[in-house]
């Protein structure tokens, strides 16, 4: 949950680092003057010398050091194999937006992010943020290689209730990331952030897993519904939204999106979408052009409460209790109805009522799955037949 004193922001960036040179001094009266040396007698002591190394302690403690890094550069050989696996795959996206009305004599502003090639359903894709590039037509977006080629997509789609993107691209010589596969990501696992944070591109950042199941965020014009991000303490700027989220095998488990800040840069809380919805999403963009999500029809209690859940019969508030059904909607179908608590939906077990709504919108249409429920202090298992969601609003 994101605090109220804590901004949560989008991580495109507007502007490059302008790196200054040495400062100059200002007056000739604060230099430094060298001391010069006195003559005397040269029966001077330092009174430190007894508690000094000598010379052959300190060609010891150089070959105790060596003997124990062996360990640690075998750990930082593989970050350096990681990053060299990764960097043809990662690329910089600059995308030029048409501004609603002139600022500044401007009618065009620019905005920069990252991308991870991938391939997605038999096409080589860049999969980014949806907010990097909306609002920019297909030659206004530049996406920049490794090996110094810039290219243009040749088509792009976006799902608004993921905030990601799909670019198209048709080029040779192109190294796709390898998306993982399932969620299998722990907290406390150590992961990589790469992208181009404030235009730096191809820049690698370490950290661990710090939470996962982070669904509350407020972004943009809150129209990214469907959250269920994985926390990181990597390194996230603005520019770094739509790189990848890297784990210790190369694979990529997110598309780094966000970061909770009060002073816009990395402040440790990052925030990243998980591979399992890039999927999900990325596929039936490219196959489908659009996003079909399965429909539920349920009204959720917002605010399960402890006392609620103690009068229903359970010990704590944990699920998604049913607060209204939709007639008709496949909930009504399979009997689902008021106070009944959905504990699991096709498989897995639910948190609450946003984690219920991300899990039925990633889930396939026209099929049946198991939903567990809690009724009459009971547990019991229901086949609900999902519908789409298109179907209904």
């Amino acid at each position: 949950m994101v605090l109220p004193t804590v901004r949560v922001c989008l991580c495109f960036a507007f502007a490059l680092i302008v790196v200054h040179g040495p400062l100059q001094a200002q007056d000739s009266s604060s230099r430094l003057t060298p001391i010069e040396a006195t003559s005397g007698p040269d029966d001077r002591v330092d009174p430190m010398r007894p508690a000094r190394l000598t010379a052959a302690e300190r060609e010891r403690l150089f070959d105790q050091a060596a003997r124990e890094a062996a360990p640690l550069e075998r750990q930082a050989m593989q970050l350096r194999r990681l990053s060299d696996l990764l960097r043809p795959s990662v690329v910089h996206i600059d995308a030029t937006k048409r501004l609603p009305r002139p600022r500044g004599g401007r009618t065009t502003e620019s905005e920069a992010g990252s991308g991870v090639i991938a391939e997605v359903q038999g096409r080589i894709v860049v999969i980014t943020n949806r907010h990097v590039i909306d609002g920019a037509e297909l030659e206004a977006i530049a996406i920049r290689l490794d090996d110094g080629r810039e290219l243009r997509p040749r088509r792009s789609w976006s799902d608004v209730g993921t905030d990601l993107a799909v670019l198209e691209l048709v080029a040779d010589n192109l190294e796709p990331a390898r998306l993982a596969r399932g969620d299998t990501l722990k907290i406390g696992d150590t992961v990589l952030a790469i992208g181009s944070p404030f235009g730096l591109s191809h820049s690698v950042t370490l950290g661990i897993v710090s939470a996962k199941g982070r669904r509350d965020l407020e972004l943009g014009a809150g129209a990214v519904r469907f959250q269920d991000f994985i926390q990181t303490d990597a390194a996230i700027n603005p520019g770094n939204s739509g790189g990848p989220l890297v784990n210790l095998r190369g694979e990529v488990v997110g598309v780094n999106t966000a970061i909770a800040s009060n002073s816009g840069g990395s402040e440790g809380i990052g925030f990243a979408i998980p591979v399992t919805i890039v999927r999900f999403v990325a596929e039936q963009l490219v196959e489908n052009g659009t996003v079909t999500r399965a429909y539920l029809g349920v009204a959720l209690d917002r605010e399960f409460t402890q006392p609620e859940a103690h009068r229903l019969g359970m010990v704590r508030p944990v699920g998604a209790r049913v607060e209204s059904v939709t007639a008709g909607g496949p909930a009504a179908k399979a009997d689902i109805r008021f106070n009944d608590v959905i504990l699991e939906f096709d498989g897995t077990a639910i948190d609450d009522d946003d984690h219920l709504m991300t899990v039925v919108g990633m889930t396939t249409v026209d099929q049946s799955v198991k939903v567990v429920i809690f009724r009459d202090r009971e547990r019991m298992d229901i086949e609900v037949p999902v519908a789409r969601r298109s179907d209904f609003e």
